[in-house]
């Protein structure tokens, strides 16, 4: 088999994995989505020259340790739409991994160990009943693209300053009452969506983050005053409020 070896199983509404899936060891990319699975089998753990995995749509609700042991995922690993509660530890192994969705899993919280995926340029966590982030994740160097929408977050860690290339963040349908702190300063953040909060105000630093494209503060009890409004339009940024 080849690097680029693919095994496609998707909607073949398999309600568990074939056993024979376990022997292809050369697999490089692997897709078991959307199809009732409710258990992954630690043999998993054996596939170590997958890039990509994709168990999304299924009614999982635990992983294997043994998923950490996937350390050749550097595409993706879709989890999302599942019945997860939490997510292994183990995962903090996955050093090369640039895209990440738990979305839409019941889970609470997120684990430490995710900050030590370093290669993350992507983290979905969309509708996961979350109170409050870790403050791991702010070590996410690379991390550019966070999509956090439908939790109950009321503010992020202050280490969130560190994430010096994040691009994108999403925040919509959450509990927040004031613009993060974290986020001043951020180098390089384009656009910031905090529709549906409870937003009542806007910081002043707001307007003096460097790279702001975007800030989206619909169905929020805000109404900016006309200086730092302008103060935003000046420099290019498109605000809906």
């Amino acid at each position: 088999m080849s690097e680029t070896t693919t095994l496609n199983l998707w909607q073949q509404r398999l309600g568990t994995v074939p056993e024979t899936v376990w022997a292809e060891t050369d697999l490089a990319v692997l897709v078991l989505a959307d199809n009732d699975l409710t258990e992954l089998s630690p043999r998993i753990g054996g596939l170590r020259r997958l890039r990509m995995l994709d168990l999304g749509h299924n009614r999982l609700t635990a992983l294997p340790d043994e998923l950490g042991e996937l350390t050749g995922l550097r595409d993706c690993l879709y989890l999302h739409d599942n019945r997860l509660t939490a997510l292994p530890e183990t995962l903090g192994r996955l050093t090369a991994l640039r895209y990440l969705n738990v979305g839409e899993n019941p889970l609470a919280a997120l684990p430490d160990a995710l900050g030590g995926l370093t290669a993350l340029v992507e983290l979905r966590a969309q509708r996961c009943g979350l109170s409050a982030l870790p403050a791991a994740l702010g070590g996410l160097g690379r991390l550019r693209e966070l999509w956090l929408r439908g939790n109950a977050l009321t503010g992020l860690p202050a280490s969130f300053g560190g994430l010096g290339e994040l691009r994108q963040l999403e925040l919509r349908d959450n509990a927040l009452t004031d613009v993060p702190e974290a986020l001043a300063g951020l180098p390089r953040l384009r656009q910031l969506d905090l529709r549906s909060n409870r937003i009542a105000a806007l910081p002043d630093w707001i307007a003096d983050l460097p790279a702001l494209e975007r800030l989206d503060l619909r169905w929020n009890p805000v109404e900016p005053d006309a200086r730092l409004m302008a103060a935003l339009e000046a420099k290019g940024c498109f605000v809906l409020c």
